[in-house]
């Protein structure tokens, strides 16, 4: 018989508790991702991500135990993909690419077309060159990207009523180049070098249960029906779900709009999600109670529509929001920030990274 040391039997209760304990961690780790919570309930969840995680090792890490999606938040916008004329800066949106890779995280586009955030020089052009543009950049930039990415937003926010314009859309160069038509053409050149990835209509505002929400949601809803029955191929329909609780939001009418959505024949995604704070107390313990609390209840009502297929934060931590940038831009010093996200400026979970993952879990799928 083999002689056991005490040694011996010290070092292997010492393996046997260290197997244990990673046993333990192991599953408890199911119960500390948003991203399995969600796909419990065949919801996927994920967030939009700038350069940050470049450099920020623990928020690179939060995008890796929790997001089963990333959206490129500016990479490839077209006022970063084409700056200034000539070769086109792809550097950003490819790094982010290999992140997804190595770590079998989906990547969605974001996004091809959009009235805002084009490039002064293209604002420039005649309406002939901008035409011409248009066709080639949508082809050079989607043909870049084919197979590689799980969805692209090929037009955003196509509507404003702000603005004014008939139908109540977003005025800009490419409406200014081809009147509405500009969405069909976008999807229609787009389809013709892409044949696979999954194509969004990406849109806001149509939480809000206001005369400028409701203008937004019967234009989406037209406009999505015209596109389906012209035979143009539309996938997903994205909601953005900026929640800004100043506006009325009605659950049983937003629920009764997403329904009239899918049965058009199209996926819903949520896809750029947080809660605006800056009508709520100071207290930040009180604040962050309440954006939970906004949160979980649109959840909890969107969740049971089966169409609803993802959820995607828009960042995942404070310090990252746009809200902020927007904040310390207008007052530098200000001692009060936006909370709008699941984890705070130190990446610590908030009530509602809590209140997400109630929502993922107690969803009741239709």
């Amino acid at each position: 018989m083999q002689h056991i040391t005490r040694r011996d039997m010290i070092a292997t209760c010492a393996g046997a508790t260290v197997a244990l304990l990673r046993g333990t961690e192991s599953r408890s780790s199911i119960g500390e991702s948003l991203g399995d919570a969600a796909a419990s309930k065949n919801v996927m969840f994920g967030a939009a991500a700038a350069e940050a995680i470049d450099h920020d090792i623990g928020y690179r890490d939060l995008y890796i135990s929790q997001a089963r999606l990333i959206t490129t938040d500016t990479a490839l916008k077209m006022g970063t993909v084409a700056s200034r004329p000539g070769v086109k800066r792809f550097e950003p949106a490819d790094k982010l690419l290999q992140f997804c890779t190595t770590n079998r995280i989906g990547l969605r586009g974001h996004c091809v077309i959009w009235n805002e955030w084009v490039p002064q020089w293209v604002r420039n052009m005649a309406l002939a060159e901008r035409r011409s543009f248009f066709d080639g950049y949508i082809e050079d930039v989607v043909g870049r990207y084919v197979g590689k990415l799980q969805s692209w937003d090929i037009v955003n926010e196509p509507f404003w009523p702000g603005h004014k314009a008939p139908g109540g859309y977003r005025l800009g160069p490419w409406y200014d180049a081809f009147g509405t038509d500009y969405v069909r053409r976008a999807f229609e050149r787009a389809g013709a070098v892409d044949k696979a990835t999954k194509f969004v209509l990406n849109e806001a505002q149509t939480e809000r249960d206001d005369p400028l929400g409701l203008a937004v949601r019967e234009g989406l809803l037209k406009l999505v029906k015209e596109l389906k029955d012209s035979g143009v191929r539309l996938d997903v329909v994205g909601l953005q779900g900026h929640l800004q609780p100043k506006y009325k939001h009605d659950p049983v009418r937003f629920a009764d709009f997403v329904h009239k959505l899918s049965e058009l024949g199209v996926d819903i995604y949520i896809t750029e999600f947080d809660v605006r704070d800056d009508t709520f107390p100071d207290d930040i313990r009180a604040r962050d109670e309440l954006v939970a609390k906004t949160a979980e209840a649109f959840l909890d009502n969107v969740l049971q529509i089966s169409a609803v297929k993802a959820v995607i934060a828009w960042e995942l931590a404070d310090q990252y929001s746009f809200y902020t940038d927007l904040a310390k831009k207008k007052d530098p010093s200000a001692a009060r920030l936006p909370r709008p996200l699941p984890y705070d400026s130190n990446l610590q979970k908030k009530p509602l990274w809590f209140a997400m993952q109630r929502a993922f879990t107690n969803a009741r799928r239709a």
